[in-house]
């Protein structure tokens, strides 16, 4: 049975997923076999194992940096918010069913089992698990039957590093309140703080480091100065989705949709120098971008509705009537066609008329097609015909089955017309001959031609998780985190 640390921050963004990937990463170079854990995860970031489980993107990333394919084990449980008070219920990487706030609350100590005997198995099969917590472990009028934060801790006896973000401010009452509000047993398990995102010179924190073990009685057991690396970020806390500005050669616009999801199909981008995305909410705020995406959605419906009543679905249209090419992915794809019918209320309910951009129609069912895919793009005419015979790889999870009477994009099904294209393929872009032939293409109907380095994503994000590695092994104790992994609860 595989020994255990549990990653809680103080709220949420302060780090943990990134620490979390971190950890997996380092153990796994010093020999270990090691696998990450997170009992519950609410995201619209998700991804879809091998064997066609739906878990969050950030376990599937620290499986990566954990050198593992991932599994449903490592997230046991999934919610992805469908409005602002329910979400669908995803348990072992399948849909349970759509529940509100209040009904899941009640419902989630029923999960236990689940929970437990995935973490079991997860623990006969390597040597160290990595747990995530998720939000505080001190929102007191959510803690009655805690399955993610010390409820987790105490049912898996898991010794825990509590991490506070330094970045945001207020980091002594952070790490203090919090140690304040949990009660004894709970503090008890708590082996060690971790200050994360520090920015400047680390030896004037000498001070707050006596200061924070002096009132807490806990050992700080690193001080993680923020790195500059490039990994995807988990749910919309992330800043990508506030960049409004044009500072590349090549400019990207993405509609920012209410209920967006998988925005990391976009992060290939940031690997290219030259290239700005910017994520738009505003007609006013389109501009006359080289490009324009329209991402996946949790709630094709409801901000199909929203993209006509902001007037962006009329801006839309303009500009590619006017010649901007416009991708669609997943829930885009279903916008772009010319309807989204949802009679079993799958999603939200309802039938919408799309942008009429691509000959295709949607109409939801309970079913959810979950699936890796890889293949290639089909002889293409028009803006996309640079894409024709490119190679790509990625997923695909949706609710819905689009019938097109148009022309084919890929041997995975979309479409495209003239300068619209859309597929269901979540990380289309991320080869480096689909990712390398787009920006070429956009540089050179600029006149100029891109002479930068073109990687795969894969190759790319193993090589930022060993610089996050890198950074966190020089800040952190390791040889207190082996010692306290040793010596458990």
């Amino acid at each position: 049975m595989a020994k255990s640390i549990m990653l809680q921050g103080t709220m949420s963004n302060v780090g943990k997923s990134f620490l979390t990937a971190a950890l997996c990463r380092i153990f796994r170079q010093d020999g270990y076999s090691a696998a990450p854990f997170k009992s519950q995860n609410m995201a619209l970031n998700s991804f879809i194992t091998p064997d066609g489980a739906e878990i969050g993107r950030a376990q599937a990333l620290q499986a990566e940096a954990a050198g593992i394919e991932p599994s449903a084990l490592m997230n046991p449980i999934l919610l992805k918010p469908t409005t602002d008070v329910g979400s669908q219920v995803i348990v072992n990487g399948k849909v349970r069913g759509n529940m509100r706030a209040a009904d899941y609350f009640r419902y989630k100590k029923e999960l236990i089992p689940d929970i437990v005997s995935a973490y079991e198995t997860l623990a006969d099969r390597h040597d160290i698990i990595v747990i995530e917590g998720a939000g505080s472990p001190v929102e007191l009028n959510l803690k009655a039957d805690d399955i993610v934060n010390m409820g987790l801790a105490k049912l898996v006896k898991s010794p825990v590093l509590l991490v506070g973000d330094i970045d945001r401010g207020g980091v002594f009452a952070q790490l203090i309140g919090t140690l304040e509000l949990l009660e004894k047993d709970e503090a008890d398990l708590v082996k060690g703080l971790v200050v994360n995102k520090f920015r400047g010179d680390i030896t004037l924190f000498k001070d707050g480091t006596d200061i924070l073990e002096k009132r807490s009685g806990k050992t700080v057991a690193g001080v993680v100065p923020y790195v500059n690396c490039d990994i995807e970020d988990e749910d919309s806390l992330s800043g990508k989705l506030s960049m409004k500005g044009r500072d590349g050669v090549a400019d990207i616009a993405v509609i920012r949709l209410p209920k967006i999801s998988n925005f990391t199909d976009l992060d290939v981008f940031s690997q290219y120098d030259g290239v700005s995305v910017r994520y738009v909410s505003k007609p006013g705020e389109l501009g006359q971008p080289d490009m324009l995406i329209i991402p996946g959605t949790k709630s094709t419906v409801a901000d199909m509705v929203w993209l006509t009543e902001s007037g962006l679905a009329d801006a839309v249209k303009r500009l590619n009537s006017a010649g901007t090419p416009v991708f669609g992915i997943c829930g885009g794809y279903q916008m772009m066609g010319r309807t989204i019918s949802d009679p079993d209320g799958s999603e939200c309910g309802g039938s919408v008329r799309g942008l009429s951009l691509l000959r295709c129609d949607t109409v939801f069912s309970s079913e959810k097609h979950q699936s890796q895919v890889s293949g290639r793009f089909c002889g293409i005419d028009g803006f996309f015909s640079f894409l024709s015979g490119a190679e790509f790889y990625g997923y695909e999870v949706h609710m819905g089955v689009t019938e097109s009477d148009g022309r084919p994009l890929t041997d995975c099904g979309g479409c495209f017309e003239g300068n619209a294209a859309g597929c269901y393929v979540h990380g289309i872009f991320d080869s480096a001959d689909v990712s390398g032939r787009l920006i070429r293409e956009l540089y050179r109907r600029k006149g100029l031609e891109y002479t930068g380095e073109v990687i795969d994503r894969r190759l790319y994000r193993e090589a930022q998780l060993d610089i996050l590695a890198e950074n966190v092994r020089k800040n952190l104790d390791m040889e207190l985190i082996y010692r306290i992994i040793e010596e458990g609860v």
